[in-house]
Formats: C-alpha cells, structure tokens, sequence
C-alpha cells in the first residue's frame, strides 16, 4: 500500500508552513481546512469523553476479582494507550497554537505510532473470543494468563517498535507497515466476529427462539463487528488507492478524515464496554458457558 503522506497522522514539523497552524499541515490545505477542524472535533471528543471512559475501564478491569475475563489483559492495556493518547492531545494544540517546537513533533509521532499499533490488542480480545466460542476444547487448555501475558508483550514490543521507528524515521517504509498491521488486523476481527456469529446462530437451528443470553451476546457481537466495520474499513478501502487522488484531495481531505474515524476508537470502544459493564453486568454468556464449560465475554 502506497501512502504519499509523509506519516499516518497529520504531525510533521517538516511539511508544517511557517508558524504554528492549528487547523491544516500543508499550505495547499489553506483552502481546504475542513478534514482539521474534524480531526481535532474528535480529539477533543477523545480528550472529555475517551480519558474518563478507559481510565473507568482500567480500574473496572484492575477491581474485577470475582468473575475475571480471559480478555482482561488486552483490553486493559488497549485502554491504556487510548488513555495515552487522548492525554496527548494538549501538548498537541498548544504546540501547534503557540510552540512549534520540533521536538515535540517527535514525541507527537510517537504517540500517533502508538494508536495506528493499537488496534493489534483488539485484535487479540478477538481472537480470545473467536477460540472461546469457535474451539471451547483448545481454549480450555489455554486459559492460564501466561499465554495472553506473553502475547501482550509482544503486542507491547511491535508497539513500541513501530512509534520510536515512526518518531525518529518517519518515512513510507513505516507508512507501508502501519499499511500491512491495519489490513491483517481488521482481516482477523472480521474473521473472528463472523464466525462467532456464526456459531450462535447455528447453535440456535431448530429452536423457536433464541436464550435471551444468547440474544444478548448475538446482538453486542453484532454491534461490535459494525464498529469494528466503521472504524477500520475506511483506511483499508481508501489508501490503497491513493496515487489516484490529487494532493489536496488526499492530505487535506481523505487521509485526515479517515484517522479521525479510526482515533474515535478511543471513545466508542470503551463505552462499549462500559455499557457491556452495566446492562450484562460482565458475566459473560450462556452460549460460551455450554460450550467451553468456562464463562468468557464474546462482545467487544
């Protein structure tokens, strides 16, 4: 996937005009100032509503002793880096408004390599889920946290791999990966969240009417894979053709579009589960119970 931005997300002091702008990187994008004015709408949306919303998962996640998920660890760590990012979000604006400090576009590239490398720990609450309903006799035998302790740290590895190499290099090898990492990831949730969907809809073939349990889980799998749809689809059906648009079409437009629906991620997900938190009270499902014998969450 070709990209002819010089990063994934619009902090480059290089292409910066003279003078901290707040609302366009490019000076072609004078005229075309509106895909900003979205892009920072939804930083700030993340910075009121995205904080608050991880750090009560986090400490939900953190206090949750009597009927702990499998999925726990990766999705405390994914509200970890939404919370980063959001907290980023003023060193931001005030650089733009008033520094124009180069150094601080580093640490901004930092933080943006950090969110193209989140979705990765969704990713993995996916695949936590998929095995859960779809293979309950493997993830019996995988239920010890020591394998999703592991998988975190390389989750954790790649991460901070990709942010420091987007920080410092910051050229279209990196653009051509975050390509590469945002296309399997959105493969394999979409993948995951079919087939579970799938297995509840054939666990359900000659009853008259679906558990309410199960309709419950059948319908927050279903909101989940639309969000997932939303957030992800955009980047993986755009970019590849992005020689075909015009400079401005692409920078001012697209491109800065498009990671504003991805970054709403750091909202949506989390109130997700909030509200997974408060109408299912986080006991999982009957459908993975009498498969796996185990409770575990199949939403997202």
């Amino acid at each position: 996937m070709n990209l002819s931005v010089n990063d994934s997300h619009p902090a480059n002091s290089t292409t910066l005009s003279s003078g901290p702008i707040l609302w366009y990187q490019f000076d072609e994008c004078r005229s075309e100032p509106y895909g900003f004015v979205f892009y920072f709408f939804v930083k700030v949306l993340n910075m009121l509503v995205g904080i608050p919303a991880n750090v009560m998962v986090m400490w939900h996640v953190t206090k949750k002793r009597a009927d702990p998920s499998t999925s726990d660890i990766f999705i405390f760590n994914m509200a970890l880096l939404d919370a980063f990012f959001g907290l980023v979000t003023p060193i931001e604006l005030v650089n733009r408004l008033l520094l124009g400090d180069d150094r601080i576009w580093y640490f901004q590239r930092l933080a943006y390599g950090v969110k193209d490398v989140t979705p990765l720990f969704l990713t993995c609450v996916c695949l936590d889920r998929y095995v859960a309903v779809v293979h309950p006799i493997v993830f019996s035998r995988v239920r010890d946290n020591k394998f999703r302790i592991a998988l975190s740290s390389f989750v954790w590895t790649l991460t901070l791999a990709y942010a420091l190499s987007k920080s410092i290099v910051n050229d279209n090898t990196i653009n051509e990966v975050f390509a590469g990492l945002i296309l399997s990831a959105f493969c394999i949730m979409i993948f995951c969240n079919i087939s579970i969907i799938w297995v509840l809809r054939r666990s359900v073939i000659g009853k008259e009417e679906m558990h309410p349990t199960k309709k419950r889980a059948f319908r927050m799998v279903m909101i989940a894979l639309a969000i997932i749809v939303a957030l992800y689809l955009p980047p993986v059906a755009l970019f590849p053709f992005s020689r075909f648009y015009s400079f401005v079409d692409f920078n001012c437009k697209i491109s800065i579009i498009v990671f504003a629906i991805m970054d709403l991620s750091c909202s949506i997900e989390p109130l997700l589960y909030i509200s997974k938190m408060t109408f299912l009270t986080f006991r999982g499902c009957a459908c993975c119970q009498s498969l796996s014998k185990n409770p575990v969450h199949v939403t997202v």
